[in-house]
């Protein structure tokens, strides 16, 4: 990534230039994983590319609900999978994580998109340069189970200010991973989301109250 402290021509910051972006409490990505995690990770996911893995099936979802050269936004992108794929539909794709190894590895990975680091839970764009809302939001890959505890109403929260009217939010997140569909639909209703379904599966297999995972749709209302 360029350096977002870049200066004017006599030395002094530029003002111009993006601000640095806000960080909340370390996130869990960060306090229960060890030090060669990241790079494990990046090597995981590029061995199940190399090997022919379906690793599009959120990205095809998403696809699906938007229409053509939409604004999406990436959260929690990791190496920027669901952002590339989006890419190559031919959208205009913003990914943000915590992780700048993943950030980097998203950037060798899957030129086109922008690609930064960024806290999901305290989120501002338009501090780095982004300040155009988006169509829509993905967050796959268990992305709340990986942040700071207790802020997942603020990412919610944060996610919903980033969307036009009418725009929508995708969460994908296993059932054991601390947040309980009750409490996301309720932090998402107090950041003026709407919930349109709910499904087991990004292939949109029926969701149950026993369902393992499950992949939430909500609409931000139109003022």
């Amino acid at each position: 990534m360029g350096d977002v402290s870049s200066s004017a021509p006599d030395g002094l910051p530029d003002p111009l230039a993006p601000s640095p972006p806000a960080m909340g409490p370390p996130t869990r990505w960060v306090t229960e994983t060890g030090a060669d995690h990241s790079q494990w990770y990046v090597a995981r996911f590029r061995g199940m590319a190399a090997d022919g893995k379906d690793l599009d099936g959120e990205g095809r979802l998403v696809d699906a609900m938007v229409g053509r050269r939409a604004r999406i936004l990436d959260a929690g992108c990791g190496l920027g999978r669901v952002g590339g794929y989006l890419h190559r539909c031919g959208h205009d794709v913003v990914g943000v994580d915590v992780d700048p190894v993943l950030i980097a590895a998203a950037e060798d990975d899957h030129p086109g998109p922008r690609w930064l680091v960024g806290d999901l839970a305290v989120l501002d764009l338009a501090a780095q340069g982004e300040p155009e809302p988006f169509d829509a939001v993905v967050m796959a890959g268990n992305v709340l189970g990986f942040v700071a505890p207790d802020t997942e109403g603020d990412v919610v929260r944060r996610l919903a200010a980033h969307l036009v009217p009418d725009g929508f939010l995708v969460i994908g997140l296993g059932s054991d991973r601390g947040y309980p569909v009750a409490a996301m639909d309720r932090d998402a209703a107090q950041a003026g989301l709407v919930r349109e379904q709910r499904f087991a599966t990004w292939d949109l297999r029926p969701w149950r109250p026993d369902s393992d995972f499950g992949v939430s749709v909500y609409r931000r209302v139109s003022s």
